[in-house]
């Protein structure tokens, strides 16, 4: 079996090993947080236990217990590598200028289609205290479990083989794929998805470390559930409202303004990873004389 295994492509086994590690990641909170919102709602009991089990499950990506074959290798995989402040810092600015970059792009997306509303009926009727803990949690499993598997365990043995951009299109085609559990996410919202890829992907490529994404991954996911829950509008959307496409009114100034704005931020955007390329390539300070 091993030597089958190792005949295989490079892409589908890290394919197949970072759609293990996601399912594993995520599975348990889902199935917990099913049984949360059916049993004893009032607590939000599913959160400790998920806590639990996503300390474990980082522990063990990480290259921690058995066997200790593999352990190296896990390490490797996962690729959560310590960071210096300097890099810390510019991966942080650049990966946040780029989400920040997504917002005119999204509008410019949302006069062009209309894209999916995401429903939060089922959840009406969970006390605040309750749906605020499953969202912190939710988007704290989706940092750790997301990136270790799609930018670490898929992306890393990609990226050595094929280099960095086929390896964020493959990942970032795949993550997309895997949001489509969720009944409202559909083909129209690939772009959406591989634009996010890409920002997280290319900062584990130039960081080799997927500590900043797994940081702005879950920040972002946050906000993205309080702008739901707060402003009745999907992470996607612009207005909780459809807008006028352009296709039933013609263009207007605002839609060309949006447009120049996402070419001038998404420019920003490529400066700032340009900058952190540099600093993270510098080789390092020597150590004064002592």
């Amino acid at each position: 079996m091993l030597s089958l295994w190792r005949r295989l492509p490079v892409v589908v086994r890290a394919v197949l090993t970072g759609s293990v590690v996601a399912t594993v990641g995520t599975g348990p909170w889902a199935a917990l947080v099913s049984a949360n919102s059916k049993y004893w709602p009032a607590v939000p009991w599913a959160v400790p236990p998920t806590a639990v089990y996503l300390w474990l499950f980082w522990r063990y990506i990480r290259g921690e217990g058995w066997p200790r074959s593999t352990a190296e290798a896990r390490r490797t995989n996962c690729r959560a590598n310590r960071l210096t402040e300097e890099v810390w810092g510019a991966a942080l600015f650049a990966g946040g200028l780029g989400l920040v970059a997504l917002l005119p792009f999204l509008r410019v997306m949302n006069r062009l289609f209309r894209l999916p509303a995401q429903p939060t009926e089922d959840l009406q009727h969970i006390p605040f205290v309750t749906l605020a803990s499953w969202l912190v949690m939710s988007a704290v499993v989706a940092g750790v479990a997301e990136e270790s598997s799609f930018r670490g365990y898929m992306q890393g043995p990609i990226e050595r083989r094929h280099g960095a951009l086929v390896a964020i299109l493959v990942t970032g085609s795949l993550f997309g794929l895997a949001h489509f559990t969720h009944p409202e996410v559909a083909l129209i919202l690939m772009p959406y998805y591989l634009a996010v890829a890409a920002i997280y992907g290319a900062l584990a490529y130039l960081t080799n470390s997927i500590l900043p994404s797994v940081v702005l991954h879950a920040a972002g996911n946050v906000l993205g559930s309080i702008g739901l829950f707060a402003g009745g509008r999907a992470e996607w959307q612009t207005s909780s409202s459809p807008e006028p496409l352009i296709w039933e009114t013609g263009t207007d100034a605002s839609f060309w303004l949006f447009c120049a704005a996402s070419l001038v931020m998404g420019a920003a955007a490529v400066w700032a990873y340009t900058a952190l390329s540099r600093i993270a390539r510098k080789p390092p300070e020597p150590a004064p004389w002592t």
